[in-house]
């Protein structure tokens, strides 16, 4: 059984749209579909809401202090790590792919880094939106703060509504089920066929040019050169 629902990203109007914050974008429509208001919570330096016996988190530290909220509000409730969901943006997952697995490395993710650390273990529970990688030369750090495009928005959003789908079946325990659907409901990766290699084009043979006969001089220029001018 899941007893508390994590969502990461940075809090302030400036980043509410980036890539970073695809755990709050989950955690937020699952709080607004079910009628849950997350309130500030002085306590645990987050907002905080409750769906039946699962509390819903969203930290209000920066994401790299993630780990301080989790880790006061698991201890104050008794909650084990492997009780706990984090929902949190993916960088190794195109956009429109969720997935969810319990425990395993942290890539880098300085969310997760920090709940790890302060959770003294890997155990918990992650459910990963997909937002894509950065391109060649840019950082990961500044690709997730970046928004996304208007199609990689619609396809992450896509993700969070198949994710939203199955959390019920989260939060009762049946992990198995839920990611048996949710995996086997991504979209298939579009194939693209390589381009055809088209045959150079043949030059059009050039036609010899017909000669032209020499123009026969003016009878009047002839006698002129004859005779001179009268």
């Amino acid at each position: 059984m899941i007893r508390l629902v994590v969502g990461l990203g940075n809090p302030g109007k400036e980043y509410e749209r980036t890539r970073h914050n695809a755990g709050f974008w989950l955690v937020e429509r699952f709080a607004s579909a079910n009628g849950v208001i997350l309130r500030k919570d002085a306590k645990f330096q987050a907002l905080v809401g409750r769906h039946g016996s699962a509390f819903l988190l969203l930290p209000q530290s920066f994401m790299n202090a993630s780990g301080r909220a989790v880790q006061m509000l698991a201890g104050f409730f008794k909650v084990k790590p492997e009780e706990i969901l984090v929902v949190h943006d993916e960088l190794d997952f195109e956009p429109g792919v969720a997935r969810v697995k319990q425990g395993g490395g942290i890539a880098g993710h300085n969310g997760l880094k920090d709940i790890s650390q302060r959770l003294a273990t890997h155990d918990y529970w992650r459910l990963r939106i997909g937002v894509g990688k950065p391109a060649p030369g840019m950082e990961g750090a500044d690709y997730v703060l970046q928004k996304p495009s208007a199609e990689e928005k619609t396809a992450i959003d896509q993700a969070i509504d198949r994710a939203l789908q199955v959390l019920p079946e989260m939060l009762g325990g049946d992990m198995q089920t839920a990611m048996q659907k949710l995996h086997s409901g991504e979209p298939k990766p579009e194939k693209k066929e390589p381009p055809k290699q088209q045959a150079p084009a043949k030059e059009p043979e050039k036609k010899p040019e017909p000669q032209k006969a020499a123009a026969a001089p003016k009878s009047g220029g002839l006698l002129k050169s004859l005779f001179g001018k009268k």
